[in-house]
Parts: structure tokens; sequence; C-alpha cells
């Protein structure tokens, strides 16, 4: 199922737009007035996937519900905020959602170096310098940065880097699958954070994780490294970065995969202005780009395509 990302009614990108987008017919949504560490109520998801299917779509994935920091630290706090977050996994299912997709990354959950780095064509598009990270003085941990939310020690930083670091490869996503070894914990494959590094071989990663069950949701992008570490969002077409997105997409047919696939960090385009990354025209050509290639794949389009009404 092709999907796309709506960030609900402050979207400027209403879901009747997405809905003409031929290809797409699932929703990746989320609740973002709720403060972190609270508990979902399950009438606001019901809610919510009431609102996307009266404009005949799907609420296919929940993406995400927030990981509070005091848990990724194992502040005292943790053990409550995780029963909270518990309830509010409990409450998607009794609302019918079936996946969920989160992140564990300290503070930044994905962050970028430039939010409208401009592109050989005169489009804008993210972009991340490693360089530049590195420029920045952590040795008080996060107090000497504007705007932070949560308060890091030095320590307490570097760790959840370090750990945060250490789940960039095929490898490593294999051991995080197997901590808790069930069916249901499986990951979201995304093909722009790995490749960021060269070593890693993304069709070999899909066919090892996808073979096991354990690949749920896809994120298929595409990137152009810059240096170590650095690159920059590109247009979706595989020839336009380092990514073999049919061969991405290959793999993950091949192994059975019929989960929610989405275009993801789209380029701005044709004076479009919005929220870095999550614009409407780039990432609904990148939406056609990948229903074309699963059709070419699996020689029919049917499992692709909206429902009828």
């Amino acid at each position: 199922m092709i999907t796309f990302r709506w960030f609900g009614p402050r979207d400027p990108i209403p879901l009747a737009y997405i809905r003409q987008i031929p290809a797409v017919r699932g929703i990746v949504g989320a609740l973002f007035d709720i403060p972190v560490g609270e508990p979902w109520p399950l009438d606001r998801i019901a809610a919510l996937r009431e609102d996307v299917e009266q404009h005949g779509m799907s609420l296919a994935v929940i993406e995400s519900i927030p990981v509070h920091e005091d848990i990724k630290i194992g502040r005292p706090t943790r053990d409550h905020l995780i029963d909270n977050y518990c309830e509010s996994v409990r409450n998607m299912g009794r609302a019918g959602v079936p996946v969920l997709c989160y992140n564990f990354m300290p503070v930044f959950d994905w962050m970028r170096t430039d939010l409208a780095h401009r592109l050989d064509d005169g489009s804008t598009a993210l972009a991340f310098d490693d360089d530049a990270l590195a420029k920045l003085d952590l040795s008080r941990g996060t107090a000497d940065l504007p705007g932070w939310a949560t308060a890091y020690s030095a320590d307490e930083l570097n760790k959840l880097l370090d750990a945060y670091r250490s789940v960039t490869s095929g490898a490593a996503l294999e051991r995080v699958t197997k901590v808790v070894d069930n069916p249901a914990n499986g990951i979201t494959f995304c093909g722009g954070s790995l490749a960021a590094d060269p070593k890693n071989d993304l069709p070999a990663i899909v066919r090892s994780l996808g073979a096991k069950g354990r690949i749920h949701f896809a994120h298929c992008r595409n990137i152009k490294r810059t240096g170590k570490h650095s690159f920059e969002e590109t247009a979706h077409p595989s020839e336009q970065g380092d990514i073999d997105v049919h061969a991405v997409l290959s793999a993950l047919h091949d192994t059975g995969f019929a989960g929610p696939i989405r275009s993801d960090h789209g380029r701005m385009i044709w004076g479009e202005t919005g929220q870095p990354g999550y614009g409407l025209h780039d990432r609904a050509l990148g939406a056609m780009y990948l229903h074309g290639l699963w059709e070419g794949i699996t020689a029919t389009a049917t499992d692709m395509l909206p429902v009828p009404r």
C-alpha cells in the first residue's frame, strides 16, 4: 500500500488533496497535541481514523507515539511512562491501526543541518553535514543549546548518541529484532538512513530482515552522499541519487512484503513553501514513482491502487 504522511489539522496539505494522488490509499498520521508521556485516548485515535476514512483512505500507520526522554535515559520516572506508552499502543490496536513506527533517537527525533539546501535543479531539500554537527560543543550536554526541552548531561547525551550510532547497519537491525524475538517487533526500513553508509547493501538487508517477516513499514526515498556520514536528499528516482530504488522494491516484493510504503522527504519544487521535507508536490511525484516501479515489478497494480468508491 502506498501511503502519505499527514500532520493533522495543522498540516497545510489537507486530506482532500492527498486523496487526489492516484496511488495513495493510506495515511501515516499521529496525534500532535498530546503531551509526550501521556497515554493516547482511544476516542482520539478512533476520531483520527474516522477523519481519514471519510476521505476514502485508511489510517495505515501511526508515526509516531513519541518516546519520552526519561525512558531513553532510564530515569526513575521511566516505569510509569512505559506503562502510559503501553496503554497508547493498546488503544491503537483497539482502534484498528495495525502499525506503529516509533523513534528512539535522542532529543533530535531526526535532524538535518540544512533545511533548505539548494540543489542543481533549483529546488531545495534537506541536507546533513556531519562536520557541521561535530562543531557543536556538547561538553556540557544540552545546557548551552537554546530551545531544548529536555536537559541532558554530557554523559547522558554521549551514551544516547553512541547507542543511536550503533544501529546503522543490517546486523544492528537484526539485533534490535532479537531483543524481543516476536514477529510483532519489526523495523521501519528507511533506505535513506541506511544509505548514508556506502557499506550497507540495502537489497541484502531487505532480503535478510524481510525473509523473517520483520519489516513492517518502508520509507522509500533517495539521497546523494556528499561526504562521510553526510548527504543531501534528492528526488526519488534511482538516477537522482545513490539508492537503487528499483532493487530495494524488488527485494521487498521477493520477500512477500505487503505492508505500507511511503515516499519520504520530498524537495520543495514549483515555488511551494511549507514544512521542510514534507511539501505536497515532490512527495506526490515520489508516490507515483514508487507505484510505477511496483507495477512493473509485480506486473499488476491491483494491490497498490485505491479501493474504487
